[in-house]
């Protein structure tokens, strides 16, 4: 497969003069690497030079690049019907796709609302929460709960979710109600003034203080918890042992629901179509996108209970909540070929299988200087970076600057390696490939960032 060829310095111009990158400094714009194409595990840019993507894209493309079934299902179902909306309509392909997504999800979440990326499904998981407890005459009911520096979406709901008060500062006030407890971070347990070297005590720990918090405001006035798997900002944090079947109990005690946000870890990423029927407990509700797609198209979906749906089920009630595009059908028709990419390749049996030998080839990063810890799941990873490895001191905002921005991310990406330095918590390398990756692909992985992260520690 080749690329056409493309005038770098002309997209540069226009994208200078046009272009309002999401999540970005423009100032950077005129220096933004420009990719044209991708074709399995790897990118090319504007000067054709090849890279390894670390990092699926955005944690989207789960089945990989160039996957020609996939565009051409988009193209069959655009030439059959290109669009149609799910206002008191419906259409072969989203019935399809909730009717398989409810096979793949745990327990009696069997009820299907589609809408166009994660945000969105954040977002009606929130509505969905309020309007759900109105119906059961407890209006109070509306309080949500997450952990700090977690990350579920950016419109005015999800937001109120998010648990990263620099995001949210430039936009408050947004919507209230959001409570913030602590994440699953093992590494800083003691900072947290959490339990330290049992990891289960941890867990229950780390599960109290949502019971602390829903007993704090009254149970009354409380909605749900939201919580990903394993938390994507601050750098993976997985759950400890036991975490969320004490999580599940606390919700049943309470009359609280349980939001599992798979956004990033549904479909693959940490070895099955769903993360939280791996670690073993059934939520309320699931948020999901990305990957159910593998980002041939977007779409978002909020999969509930059986028992958050019968208030709606029959008669005159409403949730009077959607989204143009939610549910398209070419996005429909496009995750239906996707998800049957995964059952025919077996790519979540490749995770389960490979997911050790990827942990053991980013923990012998462990030797330098410069790496505190390697954790995660599956095939999505972080690598927490510190200042000081005996006293795991981190680095002040000024030297985290200079580390991610000015000299790592510029040379992973020279070096051949798509990925990312994020600092939202304390600074990590984050890895999430797409899931058809193996070991050869671990070691490449391995040696560039063996490489740039021993250069990193001996400017430091």
């Amino acid at each position: 497969m080749t690329g056409k060829t493309y005038d770098a310095d002309r997209l540069r111009e226009s994208a200078r003069d046009h272009l309002w990158m999401h999540f970005s400094r423009q100032s950077t714009l005129p220096e933004a690497p420009i990719i044209t194409r991708g074709e399995g595990h790897h990118i090319w840019d504007a000067e054709g030079r090849k890279y390894i993507d670390g990092l699926a894209g955005l944690f989207v493309v789960n089945a990989g690049h160039g996957r020609r079934r996939l565009a051409e299902a988009a193209a069959k179902q655009a030439e059959e019907l290109a669009f149609f909306p799910l206002w008191s309509y419906a259409h072969p392909a989203a019935i399809e796709l909730a009717d398989r997504l409810a096979d793949y999800a745990p327990g009696d979440l069997n009820r299907v609302f589609f809408s166009s990326g994660g945000g969105e499904a954040v977002e009606t998981a929130f509505k969905l929460a309020k309007h759900y407890w109105k119906t059961q005459g407890k209006p109070g009911k509306h309080k949500v709960i997450s952990r700090a520096i977690a990350y579920h979406g950016t419109t005015q709901g999800a937001l109120a979710v998010t648990g990263i008060p620099a995001m949210k500062a430039m936009f408050e006030p947004v919507t209230p109600g959001g409570l913030r407890v602590p994440n699953t971070n093992f590494y800083r347990a003691a900072e947290m003034g959490a339990p330290e070297g049992d990891i289960e005590a941890f867990g229950r720990w780390a599960a109290d203080r949502i019971e602390e918090a829903i007993l704090f405001e009254g149970a009354d006035t409380v909605a749900a918890v939201f919580l990903e798997p394993v938390q994507n900002s601050g750098g993976c944090f997985p759950p400890p042992p036991g975490y969320f079947a004490r999580v599940r109990e606390i919700c049943d005690r309470h009359d609280v629901l349980l939001v599992s946000d798979e956004v990033i870890c549904a479909f693959g990423r940490l070895g099955s179509m769903f993360a939280c029927e791996r670690l073993g407990y059934v939520p309320d509700m699931i948020t999901c996108a990305k990957g159910i797609t593998s980002g041939y198209a977007p779409l978002g979906a909020t999969i509930v209970s059986d028992r958050i749906h019968e208030p709606f089920a029959t008669g005159d009630a409403m949730f009077p909540h959607g989204y143009t595009f939610g549910g398209h059908p070419v996005s429909a028709a496009v995750a239906l070929e996707n998800l049957d990419i995964f059952e025919e390749e077996g790519l979540n049996e490749h995770v389960v299988q490979n997911s050790p030998l990827f942990r053991a080839e980013l923990e012998t990063l462990l030797d330098l200087p410069i790496v505190g810890d390697v954790r995660g799941e599956g095939y999505f990873f972080g690598i927490e970076l510190v200042k000081d490895k005996s006293t795991k001191e981190t680095f002040d905002d000024a030297e985290s600057e200079r580390l991610l921005r000015g000299f790592l991310s510029p040379a992973l990406y020279e070096a051949g390696l798509y990925c990312r330095a994020d600092d939202r918590g304390d600074p990590v390398i984050q890895l999430a490939p797409p899931l058809t990756i193996g070991p050869a692909e671990f070691r490449e992985i391995g040696s560039i960032l063996r490489g740039v992260l021993g250069a990193a520690a001996s400017k430091l």
